[in-house]
């Protein structure tokens, strides 16, 4: 295989477009947007967290789910309105609650192994992503929260990643601006934070140097391939053209169950919404008063990073509501609300809110390696460790399209 052409402009597709053509590929990137990383890739929570890899399928989280779905502004909200495409997606999750041990210990091995290349990779491209390897403190506020992260901990530990407990006085030593009561956490030394939309952008920016061709504001209209061949015509608002290449990936995010399904392949991602605010740290009071370490709070799924000295990213929750884009209020008080309780020095005039799809496959595991034909290669499905996980997924596409 000699020409490549990669579906997607996100942290995935930019990632994998990079690894290619470092093996001398002759790579070309479709993306929808005239800029990489305008969706999913844009405004996420900032971790780059293996101390985050635990996967959610275990009973906790279908009771939390039931329990929560009359609450609006609820960490986990699932829009009670049937489809097809959620059942099948549901029914699959709750198949894979018996891999939750042996996935959560794979991902944890997946995120410490993806750390090495982002690294390197930044260090030798020259990009500035806000970058903080200040570690990311896990808090609980009861006994059985801490409990369950105990055990959890076990099985980051059996891939590799060290965790240690904190008690409450450990945690306003690591942290001094957290305000609030807690029966303890678990402190990751060996995490870190940034901007995932400046790291896109300023690899997006090598992967030209490096000779890709980028298709900026070109739609995939159609898709096809056969044993030797793949086809790719899109539209860029103007005029359509079709090209030819050996081989395709698909990086699309949560568009990638729709081109999988034109290639004869079953790719079952459905978009998991999370929302985000940043908020602007315009005085110095409020500079002071945000935490420069990276926080996760598990009772909320309220994650947070210190982007620079002037913004502080919230994110969490997940809300299976389709391909709904929609920033509803009554999601993101609350993030504004957790800052406002947690760092009360914190001004809060200047929020700006996000929200993005997460492209979630049932059993949390990215899909990562050839389809039904020889031709079809997909890196998709990162779910909520997209950035997380994107440079060992990148490594691992490329050596299985270089195999080929």
């Amino acid at each position: 295989m000699k020409r490549i052409a990669v579906i997607g402009g996100g942290i995935t597709g930019i990632t994998t477009a990079y690894t290619l053509a470092k093996r001398g590929l002759d790579v070309t990137v479709y993306e929808k947007h005239r800029y990489a990383a305008m969706e999913t890739s844009f405004a996420n929570g900032g971790q780059l967290s293996a101390s985050n890899a635990e996967v959610w399928n275990n009973w906790q989280t279908i009771i939390k789910g039931l329990k929560w779905m009359s609450r609006r502004d609820a960490p986990l909200l699932v829009n009670p309105k049937p489809s097809w495409h959620k059942l099948s997606w549901f029914a699959e999750f709750i198949a894979a609650i018996p891999q939750y041990e042996k996935n959560t210990t794979e991902t944890a091995r997946l995120a410490i192994a993806a750390r090495d290349h982002l690294f390197a990779w930044a260090q030798e491209e020259g990009i500035d992503f806000d970058l903080k390897k200040q570690g990311i403190l896990h808090i609980y506020r009861d006994k059985a929260g801490f409990d369950h992260a105990a055990h959890v901990s076990k099985l980051l530990a059996a891939g590799g990643l060290e965790r240690r407990p904190v008690t409450p006085d450990e945690m306003r030593t690591i942290e001094p601006t957290l305000a609030g009561n807690y029966y303890g956490g678990f402190f990751t030394e060996s995490d870190s934070t940034g901007d995932i939309h400046k790291f896109t952008n300023g690899l997006a920016d090598a992967i030209v140097r490096l000779g890709v061709k980028t298709c900026y504001g070109h739609s995939v209209t159609e898709l096809s391939a056969n044993d030797t061949h793949a086809w790719v015509t899109s539209h860029d608002g103007e005029e359509q053209t079709r090209d030819t290449f050996d081989g395709v990936v698909i990086c699309a995010g949560v568009g990638s169950r729709d081109l999988a399904a034109k290639l004869g392949d079953r790719v079952n991602i459905y978009p998991v919404k999370g929302y985000s605010i940043t908020v602007e740290l315009d005085d110095e009071a409020s500079r002071q008063a945000a935490p420069t370490v990276s926080l996760l709070d598990d009772a909320t799924k309220i994650v947070t990073s210190r982007l620079g000295d002037d913004r502080f990213r919230v994110a969490g929750t997940a809300e299976f509501s389709g391909y709904n884009r929609d920033i509803r209020d009554d999601r993101i008080r609350p993030l504004t609300r957790w800052v406002e309780q947690c760092f009360p020095g914190v001004c809060t005039r200047r929020v700006v809110p996000w929200a993005g799809l997460r492209p979630m496959l049932p059993n949390m595991m990215p899909r990562v390696g050839a389809g039904r034909l020889p031709t079809v290669f997909y890196n998709t499905g990162h779910g909520h460790l997209g950035w997380t996980l994107s440079a060992i997924t990148a490594e691992m596409l490329a050596e299985a399209v270089t195999e080929k």
